[in-house]
């Protein structure tokens, strides 16, 4: 007979979940700080989630040796085939004493040493997890024998079953204790977790589907997970990206480690968390793609030492009243000189900014920028203000990209003004908050590979309130401001622009576009056939 599902379960969610133990951690001693008490909830997150992943490889093992004819409980068997387990999707073989099996067997009064038992087994065992855990993470806080149970027993109920095998959700527990934080915390004092559907949008749009990706302020990791989600989505192969990355903050850059490393996602952060700026683990490197979310507007970024550093030695110095102007040269000077793009969040400060006027005036004059496109406000928990995305692009010459023919859009920029998209709240927020669903997402992305395709006019690209591309003489007359607003037409709200009619509009023209690039191609195949001709960049 089949089990017959409480109320309770059917309405087991993450936040309760996490909500629980979060009060479970207030109330008890020896707990420690906000920070602490995140740090040891997303560690055991990882060892159950890392837990549960190595119990389904087991599974999935046992099957495929039944299949084959052989007996998973034979001794022989299991020794050739399960004491020193291999997993081909990047599972970790973990020792009796890390499985979550055991972790969750455990009585009560041994729980801390058994959970820092597993973290050094694990460690020990995994090179790759070196340097993601703190020794003595639990024994050192010696919780309480019955709180560590009850939060124990919480996170059992966290499973990729439930709550989804694809969606980051030790992000998603990241998140939630910055939410927690955020509500009381000023912009300058939290920290940023970027939105699945932000990273969406900046994914969908420079297409991070092959090559190196960095992240110079990678956090937890997370704009790696979602943009691999979706290089997944699109032609299912993750192999195909290597992820560089640097975080500041000891524990994030832990938490990224053991995030990434829970994925399969090869990375390189780097052999220790440091500053982006007075060191850069990855120097000398340059990369296909980059995609960030740097601290809006950071202070105290800046030492004498930064003065006549490479990174601006075609600008000036970066104003050390913030740092937005710092992450925009940062991430020029690792670009792929011929070919990088980068996708990035700034606050709408930068856009027009008088203490980096010469410095964002040279970034025009060097047809860097391509694409400006102000967000829509409370997208984030953790600032309710709008953001640009800024797109920076090696290449406006045109040519070959993901299957597209890219025209020559030397000295114009897109400029985009989502602000009036917030009509999709996110329910059950203690702060306000919006989102940008699947099909707003797509549109921004097809006006974007509209404007760059070849049978575009980008003199006469505009719809008011919406997008328009720009020339560099216009910019220049308005003293170099990329604020979206002093280009793009605004109307009359009384009438009314029929947005679902342009977006069908732009569907159908890329698809045109789409189908006369494939016909070019086919007779060129056909004129050429037999001697194996091909159109590549740069030919």
């Amino acid at each position: 007979m089949a089990k017959k599902v409480s109320k309770k379960e059917e309405t087991l969610n993450l936040d309760n979940i996490l909500f629980k133990c979060r009060d479970i951690l207030r109330q008890a001693k020896n707990s420690g700080s906000f920070f602490e008490k995140r740090d040891m909830m997303l560690t055991l997150v990882f060892l159950r989630f890392m837990g549960e992943k190595y119990e389904d490889g087991v599974a999935s093992l046992r099957q495929r040796l039944i299949e084959e004819g052989l007996d998973p409980d034979d001794e022989e068997i299991i020794k050739a085939f399960f004491d020193d387990a291999t997993f081909a999707d990047g599972t970790f073989d973990l020792p009796v004493e890390a499985r979550w099996s055991t972790i969750i067997n455990t009585a009560a009064p041994q729980l801390n040493v058994a959970l820092d038992t597993a973290l050094r087994s694990i460690g020990e065992t995994n090179p790759t997890l070196k340097g993601c855990f703190v020794e003595g993470t639990f024994t050192q806080r010696n919780l309480g024998a019955n709180d560590m149970k009850k939060i124990v027993d919480e996170v059992n109920k966290i499973s990729h079953k439930t709550f989804g095998e694809e969606k980051d959700l030790i992000g998603r527990v990241y998140e939630y204790f910055l939410k927690e934080f955020a509500v009381n915390a000023t912009k300058e004092e939290g920290e940023f977790y970027t939105p699945h559907d932000v990273v969406q949008l900046i994914a969908t749009v420079i297409e991070p589907f092959d090559g190196t990706l960095y992240d110079p302020c990678c956090g937890s990791g997370g704009m790696f997970i979602q943009s691999t989600d979706l290089v997944k989505a699109k032609q299912g192969d993750i192999s195909r990206i290597n992820v560089y990355g640097q975080e500041k903050e000891a524990a994030t850059y832990r938490l990224a480690k053991m995030n990434l490393a829970l994925r399969g996602i090869s990375h390189n952060l780097g052999p220790e968390s440091d500053s982006t700026f007075t060191k850069d683990l990855h120097k000398g490197l340059y990369f296909d793609y980059i995609m960030a979310n740097p601290p809006f507007n950071l202070k105290g970024w800046y030492n004498d030492n930064l003065k006549n550093d490479s990174r601006w030695t075609d600008y000036a110095t970066p104003p050390e009243s913030n740092a937005n102007y710092a992450w925009i040269l940062h991430m020029l000077s690792h670009l792929k000189p011929l070919s990088g793009v980068a996708g990035f969040l700034l606050a709408n400060g930068a856009l027009g900014d008088t203490d980096a006027l010469e410095i964002r005036k040279e970034l025009i004059k060097n047809d860097k920028v391509e694409a400006i496109i102000i967000l829509p406000r409370e997208l984030f928990i953790t600032t309710d203000i709008s953001v640009t995305f800024w797109i920076l692009n090696q290449n406006k010459k045109g040519g070959k990209y993901h299957g597209r023919q890219l025209r020559n859009r030397e000295h114009e920029i897109l400029f985009m003004d989502l602000r009036q998209w917030n009509e999709n709240p996110v329910k059950g927020e203690q702060k306000k908050k919006v989102r940008l669903i699947a099909e707003q997402i797509q549109y921004v992305a097809d006006i974007y590979h509209q404007w760059q395709s070849e049978g575009t006019d980008g003199n006469n690209f505009a719809v008011p309130e919406l997008y328009r591309s720009v020339g560099i003489d216009e910019i220049e007359q308005s003293n170099w401001t990329l604020v979206p607003s002093k280009y793009i037409e605004f109307v009359d709200h009384d009438l009314e622009i029929d947005y679902p009619k342009e977006m069908a509009r732009i569907q159908q023209e890329m698809k045109q576009l789409m189908q006369r690039e494939k016909e070019s191609q086919k007779m060129l195949e056909e004129a050429f056939g037999g001697i194996g001709y091909s159109i590549k960049e740069g030919e």
